[in-house]
């Protein structure tokens, strides 16, 4: 076959190819779609999965194919992380910080903003599976982000570092990024709290129940054993109820492990502060 047969060739051929390719990336695209608005999150991942890695980049397509792909990752990440199913969100995490890590320059801002979110998602997967030097990393990246002045409203002044369900609550550990401030009398100071709250049938977050507080002991750093103390805090109509747990402590690089064990020791228990006092609510 000489040179300008093979030409002739190619250009006949290559077009029909291009085509059929096209359709099939289209139907695959509809059914997705259909499943997507159906709520088969599940499946519609699965078809975009597919789509996704082999559709030509000048395919008009592909945004959509991207951004509803992220979108049912992001989901079933969502949906396993509430479910304590931390492997699972863990795999849809990593998929999804891959997705936006790669296409974050071709889409807006919205779109590059969820890579802070899901940087903090993968952080409570690791933290949820005791993988804690995984999720330090993590963690630290938000850290990283936050002293450049790179985080994107919501996840800017305080992250979700943590969640599990227990004796039918669900525990939420919060953690802000301001560190210990060198006069430990000028005002208090909280760096961790964990959110107790209620659930409803399907295991969503009810009623927020109390909250513990990793708040900074007012001794000198000097003389202080420890940087930390634990208390309660309960809201009632017209005051805060609040109680110091004076064996519950940590330094200044708090041992997550410990405090994750102290929080569901004192639920589990019902161990009630070793102090109280009642703040009211200002009008």
């Amino acid at each position: 076959m000489n040179v300008k047969l093979i030409a002739l060739f190619t250009c006949g051929i290559l077009p029909f190819m291009c085509v059929g390719q096209t359709n099939d990336f289209t139907a695959m695209y509809r059914q997705a779609d259909q499943f997507r608005k159906e709520g088969k999150t599940e499946d519609a991942y699965h078809l975009y999965q597919q789509i996704y890695p082999k559709m030509p980049e000048t395919d008009t397509l592909l945004d959509y194919v991207i951004w509803y792909y992220l979108n049912s990752t992001t989901e079933l990440e969502q949906n396993n992380r509430k479910n304590e199913k931390f492997e699972a969100s863990l795999k849809y995490g990593l998929e999804a910080l891959a997705l936006i890590q790669k296409h974050k320059e071709s889409f807006n801002q919205k779109f590059a903003d969820r890579e802070a979110w899901m940087i903090k998602n993968i952080a409570v997967s690791y933290s949820g599976l005791g993988m804690l030097k995984e999720a330090k990393e993590y963690r630290d990246e938000l850290y990283k982000r936050y002293k450049a002045d790179k985080l994107p409203e919501g996840i800017d002044g305080y992250f979700n570092f943590d969640f599990f369900k227990l004796n039918g609550k669900n525990i939420w550990g919060y953690e802000w990024y301001p560190e210990l401030p060198e006069n430990r009398f000028r005002s208090s100071f909280t760096k961790i709290v964990y959110y107790v709250y209620s659930t409803d049938s399907s295991g969503s977050d009810k009623d927020q129940l109390y909250r513990f507080h990793v708040l900074m002991f007012h001794q000198d750093s000097n003389e202080a054993p420890f940087d930390y103390i634990l208390e309660k805090q309960q809201d009632t109509a017209d005051a805060t109820i609040c109680g110091s747990y004076y064996y519950f402590t940590y330094k200044k690089d708090i041992d997550y492990r410990k405090l994750k064990a102290d929080i569901k020791k004192i639920v589990v228990e019902g161990i009630e502060p070793d102090s109280r006092r009642i703040v009211g609510r200002r009008e």
